[in-house]
């Protein structure tokens, strides 16, 4: 018989929503490799919960906000430069604004989240074998998959040399790895605080140690296949992203050794890249060039100027500054840079610039607003040992640091453009408002009952 402790047992559910909950799961499970059949029990999801929860949904302010964002966006669209591409545009968000807001209130208890994280880990286990196969075996699929699946996988990745696996391009590879990796991180600082507590008081719990430690082993394994797995994609935004979540988790945990081993190896690898010559020349004969080169643009010199992200970054802030209020319309930057600098370029690689020079000013800031109250909550949450029980605090944190690194990632890239990182990306941050709601009426109901 299965212990219900275990963080292993999948057969509870919700009383109410039991479908929808089911459908999700199945969904989150088979998305990246089936990115439509997963949309289509994702879809399912959202629409029985919209059925069940309506009368709740449009009660919370959050949803509110995002109510009023989705109207300043088509606003935005119908004023464009190009009204035609930024009603595509909107595409990039609105039905994702109307998933975040019936999932908040599907995925609400700290059990949701470790369920969903623990799914998603599991899932990257065969995105890092495939991505192993690109790179090292000549792994490939043929032209027509992209046309039954929606993606293709490139002997010797995409870029070449860069691990894409099932992502199509390195980069949006290094999104989903990212999540995986810091979710997985959270569920393995749990196991391994539940291993030291058995420990220590082996006669406390009704499980043995060794019911939890395969549980251990397989999480740290997957969390190392994971990061190299971003090594591989030589994505420079991730491994600093990586390195940071790992020296959040250590202090977090209070392992100060673990934070100046990692403070060391960051500062190491910086001032190979950036230091003064004879500094440098003498930490790169310990640093690895593949690390170091990357960072400072030696590994692929003679970019042109139009690639450099400062150029993109200054022609979106131009813009910006020429339609402060309304922008140039989502999808606009694309053929407003090519017309300038004579090159295609999705995005200004900065998702708030974008953002600026494509919906103005007004609706960024409330974008951003939206998302720096949830991260304002979720720490009041975490920091209120009165509501949030122990157990619970690890798996609130990782959501916490998610959520922020995803925001990191996004001023040095745009992760949107992807349809399953964005699906992804918004179901993971409903778990977080819906947490924050879920805590709140508990709050107010305890209040009422003193």
């Amino acid at each position: 018989m299965i212990n219900h402790k275990l963080p292993f047992q999948l057969f509870s559910f919700l009383p109410s929503l039991k479908f929808s909950w089911r459908c999700i799961q199945i969904g989150l499970l088979i998305l990246p490799f089936f990115p439509w059949l997963g949309a289509i029990f994702i879809g399912l999801a959202l629409i029985f919960t919209w059925l069940h929860n309506y009368h709740m949904i449009i009660r919370s302010p959050l949803n509110w906000g995002f109510a009023i964002l989705s109207l300043l966006l088509i606003v935005t669209a119908s004023l464009a430069f190009d009204k035609t591409e930024a009603f595509l545009g909107l595409f990039n968000f609105l039905p994702f604004f109307v998933a975040f807001a019936g999932f908040n209130s599907l995925i609400q208890k700290p059990w949701q989240l470790r369920r969903l994280s623990l799914i998603l880990v599991i899932t990257s286990v065969p995105v890092v074998v495939m991505g192993w196969g690109q790179l090292f075996w000549g792994w490939t699929v043929p032209p027509q998959w992209q046309s039954i699946f929606g993606w293709i996988m490139a002997t010797g990745g995409n870029p070449p040399g860069r691990m894409a696996s099932v992502f199509i391009y390195a980069n949006t590879l290094a999104v989903y790895l990212i999540i995986v990796f810091i979710l997985g991180l959270g569920l393995w600082l749990e196991a391994y605080q539940k291993l030291r507590a058995k420990l220590a008081n082996p006669y406390q719990n009704n499980y043995q140690v060794y019911d939890y430690l395969p549980y251990f082993l397989f999480l740290l394994v997957i969390a190392i296949a994971n990061f190299s797995a971003l090594i591989l994609t030589n994505s420079r935004n991730a491994w600093v992203i990586a390195l940071i979540a790992c020296l959040a988790y250590a202090i977090y945990q209070g392992w100060q050794i673990l934070v100046a081993g990692v403070t060391a190896m960051v500062a190491a690898i910086a001032a190979a890249a950036f230091a003064p010559s004879p500094i440098a020349e003498i930490l790169r004969k310990f640093v690895p060039a593949f690390f170091w080169a990357r960072l400072n643009d030696q590994l692929y010199p003679d970019r042109p100027l139009a690639l450099m992200r400062t150029t993109q970054w200054n022609f979106a802030w131009d813009l910006t500054w020429q339609r402060p209020w309304t922008g140039w319309g989502l999808r606009n930057f694309t053929q407003l840079y090519q017309a300038q600098m004579d090159i295609w370029l999705g995005h200004p690689h900065n998702l708030f610039l974008m953002l600026s020079a494509e919906t103005g000013l007004p609706t960024t800031l409330l974008f951003c607003s939206l998302f720096i109250w949830m991260a304002i909550a979720s720490i009041k949450l975490l920091r209120n040992k009165k509501i949030l029980k122990p157990q619970h605090r690890v798996i609130l944190f990782s959501y916490i640091l998610l959520l922020s690194c995803l925001a990191t990632f996004n001023t040095l890239d745009v992760s949107i453009f992807d349809f399953r990182i964005n699906v992804l990306s918004w179901v993971l941050l409903s778990g977080i408002a819906g947490l924050i709601s879920y805590y709140h009426k508990s709050l107010k109901l305890t209040n009422l009952q003193q």
